[in-house]
């Protein structure tokens, strides 16, 4: 993917449920690393920021439609530090559900927000009783945790039709419902966040070429700023709008992301978490043949002095501090080299395994940005590599430290896992360079320092 390279990071971001059952994902871009992740809706509760994406599956002969959205449930995710993020299980199934369609496998992009110490988890799908409607319904769970459990609601809310629900609760209280269904829409709600306080309304001057869904509404300074997807060409772009009214009228005021070649759609949201705001988007990395597949990924969003969005290019390395002794994966580059660099998947039929970094060619370089040597002092590094023939790799910190050279094996052209004893008096955040300086080829998956 030719735009992703030379991103440089800006800043950094520095409950068991279900049985018990959770696990842990280290992530750059994409931020899951086990399972489809799309339509990513991010909230701040108390000290962790929780995401709350769809969950795309392949479908087959006995669910779903083989070329389209497939999507049975939903998953809820947590992190101090947006590095780490611990999965917390399934919080709603498509067949648990009172009014929704057992096999209708159109659990789509989500929102959950919180009020009175209740979790109100909106999420769309299809209907199993036609007295309810044709088309998608938005249905309500709640919890007293963010993490769950979460019991869904007999009926999906009255006089809401269509998908993408958002949640905003403004400065006064009032709490606003906005979906799409060709266009936008927004209404009050009720104190009790179950039922519309006003009759629906389409939000006025915005684009009228091309569809427009995924809405997205937060204030900053007093401004309104409605964000959503658009095609205003052939695939979806992310795009903002600004008023001084959560129902506008909104005055369209620029793109927050260009379209992602190779994936149709994008979907987003927007968040301050310590003194930095984020945009979550999504891509199909782990999926770049068929874009109805797709991952949560996240990066830094900056705003002008007039309050306008300055565009997000997006990267690999995302955001976050990694630690020197964990697996830096350098495959989720800052910046790479023009030729003799190249990324590609680890294991094509897993693809979830992850990618490799080949460097080809004498000099062949990636960076990869904000890792955390904490107070230094390491004696070891590791690297999972392969080499058809020995190699040489350079490992260099960007102040303060002598290049580290290491030799590499030849390990058959397999993947081996090697320690090299290193003096690497390092501390604090350093940028990493890995560089070839031999004349043969070396394949690198990760390193870590101990």
């Amino acid at each position: 993917m030719e735009f992703l390279k030379f991103k440089n990071i800006k800043s950094l971001a520095v409950a068991l449920f279900m049985a018990g059952i959770t696990s842990q994902a280290l992530a750059q871009n994409p931020i899951i690393h086990n399972q489809f992740t799309a339509d990513p809706s991010a909230r701040v509760f108390g000290d962790k920021v929780y995401l709350f994406p769809s969950h795309d599956i392949l479908a087959n002969k006995e669910r779903g439609r083989i070329d389209w959205f497939c999507m049975e449930d939903y998953h809820v995710f947590s992190s101090s530090n947006l590095t780490d993020w611990e999965d917390h299980g399934v919080i709603v199934t498509q067949n648990k559900v009172p009014w929704v369609k057992p096999d209708s496998y159109s659990m789509w992009a989500p929102d959950c927000i919180e009020r009175n110490g209740k979790y109100y988890f909106y999420f769309p799908s299809t209907p199993k009783d036609s007295t309810l409607g044709r088309g998608f319904k938005i249905g309500v769970a709640v919890a007293d945790r963010p993490e769950g459990p979460y019991i869904p609601e007999a009926l999906p809310i009255k006089n809401v039709n269509g998908i993408d629900p958002n949640v905003f609760i403004d400065k006064d209280g009032q709490a606003y419902l906005y979906w799409s269904a060709g266009n936008i829409y927004g209404a009050k709600l009720k104190e009790n966040m179950l039922e519309l306080a006003s009759d629906p309304v389409i939000l006025q001057d915005l684009p009228t070429k091309g569809l427009k869904e995924g809405p997205y509404l937060f204030e900053r300074g007093g401004i309104y700023y409605l964000t959503y997807p658009h095609v205003e060409n052939k695939t979806e772009r992310l795009e903002y709008a600004i008023s001084d009214n959560p129902l506008g009228p909104f005055k369209f005021k620029g793109v927050i992301m260009d379209e992602t070649p190779g994936c149709w759609t994008n979907h987003h949201s927007i968040l301050p978490f310590k003194n930095q705001w984020y945009l979550f988007y999504h891509a199909n990395d782990f999926s770049p043949a068929f874009d109805k597949a797709r991952s949560a990924r996240i990066d830094s969003l900056f705003f002008n002095t007039d309050g306008t969005i300055q565009k997000v290019i997006p990267s690999l390395r995302g955001v976050g501090l990694t630690k020197a002794t964990d697996k830096i994966q350098i495959d989720r580059y800052s910046q790479i080299s023009e030729s003799g660099a190249s990324v590609s998947f680890l294991d094509t039929a897993d693809k979830f395994k992850g990618w490799k970094t080949a460097l080809n060619k004498p000099n062949a370089w990636v960076k990869y940005n904000s890792v955390d040597f904490g107070s230094g002092n390491f004696t070891n590094l590791v690297a999972r590599v392969s080499a058809s023939k020995a190699s040489d790799l350079q490992i260099l910190l960007n102040k303060g430290t002598r290049p580290i050279v290491i030799k590499i094996p030849a390990t058959s052209g397999a993947f081996q896992t090697i320690k090299v004893p290193v003096a690497v008096n390092a501390s604090g955040i350093h940028h990493i360079t890995v560089k070839a300086i031999g004349a043969n080829a070396v394949d690198v998956d990760w390193i870590r320092f101990e």
